[in-house]
């Protein structure tokens, strides 16, 4: 795409987004709520709580999709955002703002933080026992040896002194703040962490303008049977509170609708306007796909850490490169996709040596057994894919196990196909920054299961992501596209993501909740 036009699209949307905020958030103040913050503190390498005088943590920027997705509108207005304490630095600085709010530390930040401290055990109950074990297994549609935790007291238990505890936690350093200000204020909430939030919230402050945005997928309601049914319940009844819930997908709005009408009889469902009414309050179910900064994905890929990575890759590119980069999560379907790989080299053997799979994978919750157990298996795949079919001088999966944002980047720049064969998921933003950042005219090779696919369809090439043989057929199908057919689809995918950027996915989020006030 021309860079002209590109300049185009990202000023009239920058300009739309921040109009459209400093005029909302001139009317009600803003607080976003999230468990992952926008600001990490450590402790200084090699400090030890016996050590000496008291440590200064030190800050850095968050990890994670959602500090990534406000990170423009934390340099361009005033509002607060409360998250946990996760870390021993964040539980020190807590602790010396006595739990207040206090202004962000980081460079170009208006924002304050306020962070909420749980103990320790009510915290791991609620994010190693119930958050990640069972509600993201369960909403992900993984409920199924091995990974599927049994219901029984220990679950019940955690769901009470963990999940309901720290929620409530939650919603208590919200209201602290909500009444700092002279107006009620506009409280965003995000994802399966905290979805008894709008519950306590509506309880305390009525009149709240409540948002809570669902980043995973939202599944039928005989997935959600399988387990207690007063825990579902709870859930749907909480975000019925809200007067917004978002979601990725239109299938997951179908899906909640659904969920409600099983588990809460009483709800009006109203399938026209997308909406529910329950105890005189109504909730607007929405859409809006989640997406990536366009200028910022750019800037980080001429940086030059990224340009050095980018020079080593190339020097040991074969004439074709297939790319994935993935967290090491069961639902990213990973082993399937090497599987894929290895039946097409066994069906085209003369692609051998001239086509190498770089695979560049971050682990995840390793502390959580399910997903150690998951890499283990990712890299057991990789040994036996190149022990079968590596020569000399070409090994055919070369895996990067680490954490490396401007590494991945350089990758996704060289690729010639770009495989996302994951099962289901809320939204994929690898499939939409390679594209923006490719330099070769990069085929992407998309699962039709991917909340993305619908929005990217027309540009990628789709697969169904257990269906081996295919997956393969759709590899040598893109490493044997012809170069301009590559490079329409590229155009096509290119345009589409610079349209739907996140400037785009805010503002419909933003102008929502305008019409509200």
């Amino acid at each position: 795409m021309d860079n002209d036009l590109q300049d185009i699209f990202l000023e009239e949307s920058a300009v739309d987004l921040n109009g459209l905020c400093a005029d909302v958030l001139a009317r009600r103040p803003l607080i976003l709520v999230s468990n992952r913050g926008p600001v990490e503190h450590q402790m200084p390498e090699g400090h030890r709580q016996s050590d000496g005088p008291p440590a200064t943590p030190e800050p850095r920027r968050g990890s994670g999709s959602v500090v990534t997705a406000f990170a423009s509108l934390a340099q361009n207005f005033d509002f607060t955002w409360v998250s946990s304490a996760m870390s021993e630095g964040d539980r020190t600085v807590a602790s010396a703002s006595s739990g207040q709010r206090l202004m962000s530390p980081l460079h170009g930040h208006r924002i304050g933080l306020r962070y909420v401290t749980t103990p320790r055990r009510a915290y791991h109950k609620y994010y190693n026992v119930i958050c990640n074990p069972l509600l993201w297994f369960l909403q992900h549609y993984m409920w199924n040896p091995p990974y599927n935790p049994t219901v029984d007291s220990t679950i019940h238990d955690a769901w009470e002194n963990g999940y309901v505890a720290v929620n409530e936690a939650f919603a208590k350093a919200v209201v602290q703040q909500a009444r700092t200000g002279e107006t009620s204020p506009i409280v965003i909430g995000h994802d399966y962490h905290l979805y008894l939030l709008p519950e306590f919230m509506r309880r305390e402050i009525p009149d709240a303008v409540i948002q809570h945005y669902v980043h995973i997928p939202w599944p039928t309601p005989l997935y959600w049977s399988m387990i207690p049914g007063y825990i579902v319940t709870r859930i749907c009844e909480s975000l019925c509170m809200a007067d917004i819930v978002g979601f990725q997908t239109r299938q997951d709005v179908r899906s909640f609708l659904d969920t409600v009408e099983e588990f809460i009889p009483e709800a009006l469902v109203d399938r026209h306007t997308d909406s529910i009414e329950l105890d005189g309050r109504r909730c607007l179910l929405r859409v809006y796909p989640g997406s990536i900064n366009v200028e910022e994905v750019q800037h980080i890929a001429n940086a030059p850490r990224t340009l050095e990575y980018e020079a080593q890759l190339r020097a040991e590119a074969p004439e074709s490169t297939i790319v994935r980069i993935d967290r090491a999560e069961p639902n990213k379907n990973i082993v399937r996709g090497f599987r894929a790989y290895e039946q097409m080299l066994n069906d085209h053997p003369e692609l051998k040596g001239r086509v190498k799979f770089l695979a560049f994978l971050v682990p995840s919750r390793t502390h959580v057994r399910q997903y150690q157990r998951y890499l283990d298996e990712v890299k057991q795949s990789i040994n036996q894919v190149n022990d079968a079919h590596r020569t000399d001088g070409w090994e055919p999966i070369v895996p990067y196990i680490e954490n490396n944002y401007a590494l991945a980047i350089a990758g996704m720049k060289v690729y010639d196909t770009l495989l996302v064969n994951t099962l289901v998921e809320g939204m994929n933003l690898v499939a939409k920054e390679g594209p923006v950042v490719n330099l070769r005219s990069g085929v992407l090779a998309l699962s039709q299961s991917s909340g993305v696919y619908r929005q990217l369809a027309t540009g990628a090439l789709s697969l169904a992501p257990t269906d081996i043989d295919g997956t393969a057929h759709t590899l040598y199908q893109a490493v044997t596209m012809p170069a301009q057919e590559r490079k329409r689809r590229a155009d096509l995918l290119y345009s589409t993501v610079l349209r739907h950027d996140n400037n785009d996915w805010l503002a419909r989020q933003f102008q929502d909740i305008a019409a509200l006030l």
